[in-house]
C-alpha cells in the first residue's frame, strides 16, 4: 500500500471516528493476505475488533460511573454459605431480565451476613452486560437528595437517577434519619416505581420499618411500591467476618 492510499486511509478512519480500525487495519491486512481471506472477510474482521473495542471501553466507563467496590464480585463470594433456596436465585438473577422487567431486589440479613456483597456481585455483573447501574449508601443518597431539595434541583437529580436502570441502595435503617430525610428517600422511591429497578439492603425487617419512615402510611406506601414487582433474598446467615475473626483465633491457638 502506497504512502498516499496509507495517509488518506487514516484520515478517512479518524474523520469517521473508527479508531481501533485506524490503528489496526495494517496488521489485519497482512494477516487477511496470508491467510487468503475474502475482502468481505477482512471487513468482517475489521468491524468485529472496532466493535469490541467500543464495547470494552463502554463496559469500563459504566463500572466507573456505577462507584460499585469492584473487589465485591460473585467470583470472591462465598457460595457455599448461601442456602440452596437463595443460590438458585442469585443465579437466575445474574442474566438480568429482572432489571429488563423493571423487578426491585431487596436483600435483608444481619450485619456481616453478606448482602452488600451478594448485591455488589450482582450489580457488576449487569454493569459488564452493559446496563447502567450506580451503588450508593442511603445516607449518602438521602443527602444527596436533601441537598438538591434545598436548592430547588430535586426533580432534576431524580431525573438523573432514573437513567441508571439499577440504583443499589445500601444499608437502609443501619443509620437512624429524620423524617424530612426519609420523605426524599420516599419520593425517589415513588418515582422509580416501576421505571427502574432498585436493590437494597437492610438490616431491618419490614416489621421494624417505621423506625426507618417515622410514619405508618409512609413506611407501607413505602413497602408497598418496592414488594410489588420484586426478588426478595433473606440472608438469615452469622456475620462472616465474626466467622473470619473465629477460624483466625482457632488457627492461631
Amino acid at each position: 500500500m502506497c504512502a498516499e492510499v496509507k495517509e488518506t486511509l487514516a484520515r478517512l478512519l479518524k474523520e469517521l471516528h473508527l479508531p481501533t480500525m485506524r490503528h489496526s487495519y495494517e496488521e489485519l491486512a497482512r494477516q487477511a493476505q496470508q491467510e487468503t481471506h475474502s475482502y468481505e472477510r477482512f471487513l468482517l474482521d475489521m468491524c468485529a475488533r472496532e466493535c469490541q473495542e467500543r464495547r470494552t471501553k463502554r463496559i469500563g466507563r459504566l463500572l466507573q460511573q456505577s462507584r460499585l467496590p469492584l473487589e465485591k464480585s460473585l467470583e470472591t463470594f462465598d457460595w457455599q454459605r448461601l442456602p440452596p433456596k437463595v443460590a438458585r436465585q442469585v443465579q437466575s438473577l445474574r442474566e438480568g431480565s429482572s432489571v429488563d422487567r423493571k423487578e426491585n431486589l431487596l436483600a435483608f440479613g444481619k450485619i456481616g451476613s453478606g448482602k452488600t456483597h451478594l448485591l455488589c456481585g450482582l450489580a457488576l455483573e449487569q454493569a459488564r452486560a452493559g446496563r447502567r447501574v450506580l451503588f450508593t449508601t442511603s445516607s449518602l443518597l438521602v443527602q444527596e437528595l436533601l441537598l438538591a431539595k434545598r436548592d430547588l434541583k430535586l426533580k432534576g437529580v431524580l431525573k438523573k437517577l432514573a437513567g441508571y436502570e439499577v440504583l443499589l441502595i445500601d444499608d437502609l435503617g443501619y443509620v437512624q434519619q429524620s423524617r424530612e430525610e426519609m420523605e426524599v428517600l420516599f419520593t425517589l422511591m415513588a418515582e422509580r416505581y416501576e421505571r427502574g429497578s432498585i436493590w437494597l439492603t437492610s438490616n431491618l425487617p419490614f416489621s421494624k420499618w417505621e423506625s426507618i419512615f417515622k410514619d405508618p402510611m409512609t413506611t407501607a406506601a413505602a413497602i408497598d411500591r418496592l414488594v410489588h414487582h420484586s426478588v426478595i433474598l433473606e440472608l438469615n446467615l452469622p456475620s462472616y467476618r465474626l466467622e473470619q475473626a473465629k477460624q483466625a483465633k482457632e488457627s492461631a491457638g
